[in-house]
């Protein structure tokens, strides 16, 4: 699917794509519609950056066990663990 914002509407909001990309994914993530992973992949950012752009924002990180088991998974499938 692709959404298209008119011009003069990005120019309205006097943001850029990208910017608005990620105001997209952290309302879409602040209203519990998708995952901070999900929303991350969606403003083309890593998890880690995304939710350093949530702390900016002083949105809390809905984070439970299973996040926190999946992310144990990554960090020693890349070797930090």
């Amino acid at each position: 699917m692709t959404i298209v914002i008119s011009n003069d509407l990005i120019q309205a909001t006097g943001k850029n794509e990208k910017l608005l990309q990620l105001e997209l994914a952290i309302i879409m993530f602040r209203d519990y519609q998708i995952s901070s992973a999900k929303a991350a992949s969606f403003a083309n950012l890593s998890l880690l950056k995304f939710r350093q752009e949530l702390a900016k924002r002083n949105i809390c990180v809905n984070y439970d066990i299973s996040d926190l088991q999946q992310e144990i998974e990554t960090l020693k499938r890349l070797g930090d663990l």
